[in-house]
């Protein structure tokens, strides 16, 4: 099936291009919902960010990365 970018220039307009869609049944998604990430890619970064939140992290000194 083809697929539509609609790009509202108002709020006003976007309320009424929802209204419209969901009195048709046709389905939609807000483009913050949509990533061009990989998930496990995301679910990586979360899983550090995290860690880091929790103190599970260690620190390196320039001189030492290459050693």
């Amino acid at each position: 099936m083809e697929s539509l970018i609609v790009q509202p220039k108002t709020e006003k307009q976007l309320l009424a291009v929802k209204a419209v869609l969901k009195a048709l049944d046709v389905s939609f998604i807000k483009s913050a919902e949509i990533s061009p990430y990989d998930p496990e890619f995301v679910k990586k970064i979360k899983k550090s960010e995290q860690n880091y939140k929790e103190g599970k992290f260690i620190t390196l000194k320039i001189d030492d990365l290459w050693k």
